[in-house]
């Protein structure tokens, strides 16, 4: 994490960071839900809200997977507010993960 005057950046995380109790690797939606719960956490520790996120770039290593990111991912938002979102293939990912979220957040 990078923080400036304006914007906190949160590089890339994927559900292998995270300990063997907590990891979920395998099931793209639950890598994404257990991502966007850390992304939580992070957030509250710096006192910063999801309404405060304004660019996610979201790495797949099977843009085949979309569909069940996607619906992970909204369900991490409240209302029909999301964040500008770049979504990408990227077949090789950190310990076998489905998943990478990087995101920009207005401080």
């Amino acid at each position: 994490m990078v923080l400036d005057d304006q914007y906190a950046f949160l590089s890339g995380l994927v559900a292998a960071d995270f300990p063997a109790g907590l990891k979920v690797l395998g099931d793209v939606a639950a890598e994404t839900r257990t991502i966007w719960a850390a992304i939580g956490s992070i957030l509250d520790e710096l006192s910063l809200s999801k309404n405060q996120i304004v660019k996610v770039e979201v790495h797949l290593a099977d843009l085949d997977d979309f569909d069940a990111m996607d619906t992970a991912y909204r369900d991490f938002f409240d209302g029909d507010a999301y964040p500008a979102r770049t979504t990408t293939e990227s077949k090789r990912l950190f310990g076998d993960s489905k998943v990478e979220i990087t995101c920009q957040v207005r401080r």
